[in-house]
């Protein structure tokens, strides 16, 4: 029993240094980043960006899109998001996949300012050590704002502006929100959602924003329903 005892308590010294170390990387990695480029400058030479819109310039529907469908509760809490990482891995666990994550909007924000969007653990730590810096000097409208500009949505698309000129052939402040709901769904994985390659998994994904948008009350259920009914009306007559 001594034996098995002192073997768990190896293990368990083995995980804690391990885990230190690999936060240590982590943190290297960030500091880095800040060093190459530092937060300030980075964010001024996007706002500089003849593309840059604000949030004033952008309807209301398409922001209650995108914190509905990307992180709900943004205004509630700081960097990270506790309810929706346990949420995340309790979903993760039940459906014995990986379907769901718990990145905030800022966590998104600082991979699209530093890092890749290439699947690496070491990353998703200096990302987390950013988005708390990016919550320290930043506002949540600030947040948004830079967000939007920053997504990638698809067929070399970078920004909202972009994005909507080259879908829509429109100004952002002219989507419907029928278009605010299609292209707010896109960033979440622009390679399948990008409305040039497949469409009709870009409309699905859109009936996923219109439901989390009525679920959060930013619009009734009557108005996504004659969304979705323009939608199969205009693919029927297809």
């Amino acid at each position: 029993m001594r034996i098995l005892k002192r073997i768990l308590l190896f293990l368990i010294m083995i995980i804690i240094i391990a885990g230190i170390i690999f936060v240590g990387i982590g943190y290297n990695k960030y500091i880095q980043a800040l060093h190459e480029d530092p937060l300030a400058t980075k964010i001024e030479e996007i706002r500089n960006n003849e593309n840059y819109v604000t949030l004033d310039q952008l309807p209301k529907d398409y922001l209650n899109a995108v914190v509905a469908v990307e992180d709900r509760r943004f205004y509630e809490h700081g960097a990270i998001d506790l309810i929706s990482i346990g949420r995340a891995i309790f979903t993760n666990i039940k459906n014995l996949e990986l379907s769901e994550g718990g990145s905030t909007l800022t966590q998104q924000l600082s991979k699209n300012l530093y890092f890749t969007f290439k699947a690496d653990p070491i990353r998703k730590v200096a990302e987390l050590f950013m988005a708390f810096t990016i919550e320290d000097n930043y506002s949540k409208d600030e947040i948004l704002e830079l967000y939007v500009n920053t997504c990638y949505f698809g067929s070399g698309y970078y920004g909202i502006k972009e994005a909507c000129l080259g879908y829509f052939n429109k100004e952002p402040k002219d989507m419907t929100l029928d278009e605010s709901s299609l292209i707010a769904g896109i960033p979440n994985a622009p390679s399948v959602y990008g409305l040039n390659y497949r469409p009709d998994l870009a409309r699905k994904r859109q009936k996923h924003v219109l439901k989390s948008m009525v679920t959060n009350n930013y619009i009734s259920q009557e108005e996504a329903d004659k969304v979705i009914n323009s939608i199969q009306e205009t693919e029927t007559a297809n």
